[in-house]
């Protein structure tokens, strides 16, 4: 068989690229992409994960109320914990691989996948007193499913507690149980391993904070101080008043809050729709607070929920990053492959408008610009989110000829988002507003 010289060359080239886009498949997560900002890029430390299992005894379980008395059982409650950490490096160490599954639209059973990971199983740690971060994912999630995040903060010197809420995203029964359960459970854990890990020496449970997607949105600002209303529509959703004494002015509400929180980070929060807090619950939140929205969302609603949340939150020093044109889905990675062919499951992960990469490397350098701020007391990161142009695309920057085209914004007289590449910071916008002040 002859073969011509053009077809051999475009055989190689599209072995080539097929290769590439394995490559690039089979990159972790948290690992970001050479268009991302500055501070998206992995820290200096390897990464660990381990897992362990916190038992909250004696609970309320809403998922299983008596239709005779309407009383709920009691069960010891069982939470499968994931925590990444700044770890000791091995050389040739093979990095885990995560296993999960996502429900699928019926009747299609669950579908299973896999993620690349860069962290070591159970590696020893780096030593050293980090600050600890409680993850919390959506209703129905898995936390895998951001590993994106919880590996790229551990890199950079940060603790990170992921919870398994373990509710079903296609029983609606389960829903007063969610709602209930996120603040708790992220409270639980956050004492627990304040101090458990802070006996240890290996977090400062003095500065910890709280990062949420969707319902786990929900659960850290609940956990954060916002109080559920006690006459909003998520209180009345559940039946029996059995949110009532969880309420604001009940006598189970401190229950919700976890102590020494320094920054909280909500995505795609829910409860605005199902009036969970309302403007007086927002305004008990004092902590930083970072919001991350798309204001095409249509599952939680951005005008009632971060939009509003940024409006009512008044005594937090607060931030709403708003993705133009994004969805809900910006708390996943990029869809793996076994995700890829159906929409409802390729849905769970991936934005119809935002390159998720692109998404993931905007959401890393601003939460590390946060919590490197408010957590670590680096005030070096404030050029990154304070002082900026609204509107992305309203920055400037006439670099010096010569400049190179990747150079990254340097903030300061240039009004172009400090960290961004020239033509890579569109389709956002950052506002900011100081807590109200206190003083007579």
């Amino acid at each position: 068989m002859k073969v011509t010289t053009e077809l051999l060359a475009s055989s190689l080239l599209a072995l080539s690229l097929a290769v590439a886009a394995v490559a690039t498949a089979a990159d972790a997560p948290s690992r970001t992409g050479i268009d991302a900002p500055e501070l998206a890029a992995l820290g200096k430390y390897a990464v660990g994960v381990r897992s362990i299992t916190l038992v909250d005894r004696n609970q309320l379980d809403l998922g299983a109320i008596d239709p005779r008395t309407g009383i709920p059982a009691r069960h010891d409650r069982s939470l499968k914990v994931a925590i990444w950490y700044p770890a000791m490096d091995v050389a040739g160490a093979t990095p885990v691989t995560y296993e999960d599954a996502m429900e699928s639209e019926p009747p299609a059973p669950p579908v299973g996948f896999t993620i690349p990971g860069l962290a070591l199983r159970d590696a020893k740690t780096e030593g050293g007193r980090f600050p600890l971060v409680i993850v919390a994912h959506g209703y129905g999630n898995v936390p895998v499913a951001m590993s994106w995040l919880t590996e790229n903060l551990a890199s950079k010197g940060y603790v990170v507690a992921a919870i398994r809420h373990e509710d079903v995203y296609l029983n609606p029964a389960g829903f007063p149980q969610a709602a209930l359960r996120r603040p708790l459970d992220i409270a639980f854990v956050a004492r627990e391993l304040q101090g458990s890990l802070g006996q240890s020496g290996e977090v400062d449970p003095t500065r910890t904070a709280l990062i949420g997607y969707s319902m786990g949105g929900y659960g850290v600002l609940a956990a954060a101080g916002a109080t559920l209303d006690p006459a909003g529509g998520l209180v009345s959703r559940v039946p029996g008043g059995l949110l009532q004494p969880f309420a604001r002015g009940g006598a189970l509400s401190s229950a919700l809050v976890a102590p020494a929180v320094k920054a909280v980070v909500a995505i795609a929060p829910a409860g605005g729709a199902f009036g969970a807090f309302g403007a007086a619950g927002l305004a008990g939140i004092k902590s930083p607070l970072l919001l991350i929205a798309g204001d095409h969302d249509n599952t939680v609603d951005y005008a009632s929920g971060a939009r509003a949340y940024f409006d009512q939150a008044i005594n937090s020093n607060r931030y709403l990053l708003t993705f133009l044109g994004g969805g809900h889905a910006l708390g996943f990675g990029p869809a793996p492959p076994e995700m890829r062919t159906d929409l409802w499951n390729q849905d769970w992960f991936e934005d119809p408008v935002w390159r998720k990469d692109r998404l993931i490397g905007i959401s890393l350098h601003f939460i590390t610009a946060f919590l490197d701020r408010y957590v670590k007391d680096d005030a070096s990161r404030s050029g990154f989110i304070d002082g900026l142009v609204v509107e992305s695309s309203k920055g400037k920057w006439d670099a010096p000829q010569g400049t190179p085209w990747n150079a990254r914004s340097p903030g300061g007289e240039v009004t172009l988002w400090k960290g961004f590449q020239r033509r890579h910071a569109e389709g956002l916008s950052l506002m900011h507003a100081e807590a109200r002040s206190t003083s007579k």
